[in-house]
């Protein structure tokens, strides 16, 4: 899975796992091309705009 495939998800359902933030963080250690670094400013986008919900955020705030 690339990161695009990974963005397009998390876009699709408004939800990044874990699992995807992981997979994203082990991705983005690697080479990668412009359209996958444009899908994945997409995505930040959409987390910070409130569009995409992070599993990992809500866990820290139900901890918190």
């Amino acid at each position: 899975m690339c990161i695009s495939d990974i963005v397009e998800q998390a876009l699709t359902t408004s939800y990044l796992s874990l699992e995807a933030e992981e997979s994203l963080r082990q991705l983005l250690r690697r080479k990668y091309g412009k359209e996958d670094l444009q899908a994945f400013m997409t995505l930040q986008k959409a987390v910070m705009n409130c569009c995409v919900v992070q599993e990992s955020r809500q866990l820290q705030q139900m901890a918190g």
